[in-house]
């Protein structure tokens, strides 16, 4: 399912969502342990967890960038900035394992912004591959999902 994008006031906010047949205790390691964090985005790292805590994103080209944790509540919340913007994992108890929502605000919409989406969505789809020990042929994922968000931006802008 396409994420919902909307214009909040200056901002823009991306909601993905992903009902997931595993417990929030299975599902949080995926997004705050660096070995499982790898596995579905190899180039993002704890640096350090909690509310003074920061991620790391590694620019390839032998840099880190550091991206401040801005709200952690372990087991369920997981935000930090996104360079301009910011990006909120949350999980929430569902009445058959959970629901893994990523929310993005954004300062604005570029020509890269619809690569992000997709690249977001393909990530939240192979954390459920992962969970239920299956493979997706992600760059094949990615086109597909990134035809749908050019569309997606394009009724919005």
């Amino acid at each position: 399912m396409l994420a919902s994008i909307e214009k909040a006031g200056e901002n823009y906010i991306v909601r993905f969502e992903r009902a997931l047949n595993y417990t929030v205790e299975e599902v949080w390691p995926w997004l705050t342990e660096n070995e499982k964090l790898a596995q579905w985005f190899s180039e993002l790292r704890v640096g350090e967890l909690g509310n003074s805590g920061f991620m790391q994103f590694d620019m390839q080209d032998g840099t880190c960038e550091k991206l401040e944790i801005t709200d952690f509540t372990n087991g369920s919340v997981l935000e930090f900035a996104w360079w301009d913007d910011s990006v909120r994992f949350e999980l929430h108890e569902a009445s058959i394992g959970c629901d893994l929502v990523l929310i993005e605000t954004m300062n604005k919409i570029t020509d890269h912004t619809p690569k992000d989406l997709a690249g977001w969505h393909v990530c939240l789809d192979v954390i459920g591959a992962l969970l239920d020990g299956q493979h997706i042929e992600r760059m094949t994922e990615w086109k597909k999902w990134y035809e749908k968000y050019v569309q997606a931006i394009e009724k919005i802008t």
